[in-house]
């Protein structure tokens, strides 16, 4: 068996490739890397944020833990231990994260810390999960270390706790709760990074599309089937008319993680493309390149992305929004019919003058 981390030998006997000096910008969603990047350029913000930790709530989270969960060690968990010290070979990161296991029955996992990042499994997930599911959660949270989102995470955390205790104040709650809408949207981003680190991790992708599956469905695998979970992803995105994009959008602002089988199609879809294969023939960026990458070509990758997603979606707000940037010729009747579905007889000339009887979609 290979040495792990600090001379550990608890590497386990399946073959899986190591990336020495990878830099999380190699996994990294465009949206979440650019502001990333944009953030580590900024001169003193590590110092500033830091300088927050005593207004926010790390210290009494740790003290907490510490307190009333069960601290992952050599003789705690002694599997999870393992899969911890692996990850961390596998992605290089220098100092093992402390990981925790809390007693709750909602699966969950989280990885929070400003001066340093700490893991947190529910007893819930680790119940839910075989092995190799589990690998990939704990290579999913030593992601979110070597990016540095547990910084956000935590800020995150303070800035939801504070909203809801500025709420009485008339427009107090208002802009805290405008720079956690802008938050949310960036941390679902840093979600599906953190599912592509969980997946040079595992390096099984049928694990992590299993576990993806158990957090939406339970431990039910025999009743599950993993074309189906992802065809559902599908129907999602292209399915309704304009009403229900608007309520896609409304169902996911208030939350912190992307829709199950959104993550599974999209880690699928990463799984499969030109950067996922280069970094598996040891092709990516290095951490000591950090330093000199650009903010401007960062920011044009998200926005090539955002635009590439508008550009292939089908769901049908989407498809309005292109239609309205190509200059289409009827946009009030094509926003009709997005709206209100497209079976209205086109040839008759008579659209719009049906009678109540006339048949139409979705009815």
């Amino acid at each position: 068996m290979t040495d792990g981390p600090n001379g550990s030998e608890r590497v386990p006997s399946r073959d899986r490739r190591r990336f020495p000096g990878i830099s999380s910008r190699a996994y990294e969603h465009p949206a979440d890397r650019s502001a990333l990047v944009a953030l580590r350029k900024l001169s003193g913000f590590d110092t500033v944020f830091k300088a927050l930790s005593g207004l926010l709530p790390e210290r009494s989270l740790r003290l907490m833990y510490l307190s009333d969960s069960v601290r992952v060690s050599d003789q705690q968990f002694v599997h999870l231990n393992d899969m911890l010290r692996d990850a961390c070979y596998i992605l290089d990161l220098e100092k093992v994260p402390p990981m925790y296991v809390n007693q709750d029955p909602q699966p969950n996992a989280m990885c929070i810390g400003l001066d340093e990042p700490v893991i947190v499994l529910t007893t819930g997930l680790v119940e839910l999960l075989d092995e190799e599911e589990m690998r990939a959660v704990v290579g999913h949270e030593v992601g979110h270390a070597l990016s540095g989102h547990a910084v956000y995470r935590t800020i995150l955390l303070f800035l939801t706790n504070l909203a809801l205790k500025v709420a009485w104040i008339p427009l107090g709650n208002v802009a805290i709760m405008a720079i956690v809408t802008g938050l949310r949207e960036w941390f679902r981003k840093s979600e599906l990074s953190a599912d592509r680190a969980g997946l040079l991790v595992g390096q099984d992708l049928q694990a992590s599309m299993r576990g993806l599956m158990k957090l939406a469905g339970g431990n039910h695998l025999h009743e599950m089937n993993v074309d189906s979970f992802l065809a559902q992803a599908e129907e999602y995105e292209r399915g309704g008319d304009l009403r229900d994009s608007v309520l896609k959008i409304l169902n996911v602002l208030p939350r912190s993680h992307p829709f199950t089988t959104v993550r599974a199609a999209e880690l699928k879809k990463w799984a499969a493309s030109r950067d996922h294969q280069r970094i598996m023939d040891g092709h990516y960026p290095r951490r000591d390149e950090d330093k000199d990458t650009s903010v401007s070509d960062s920011f044009k990758e998200s926005a090539t992305h955002y635009a590439d997603s508008v550009r292939n979606s089908k769901d049908p707000l989407m498809g309005l929004v292109r239609d309205i940037a190509g200059g289409a010729g009827d946009l009030g009747g094509k926003l009709r019919d997005t709206v209100f579905g497209s079976g209205r007889s086109g040839g008759s000339g008579r659209q719009g003058t049906d009678g109540p009887d006339a048949p139409s979609d979705g009815k």
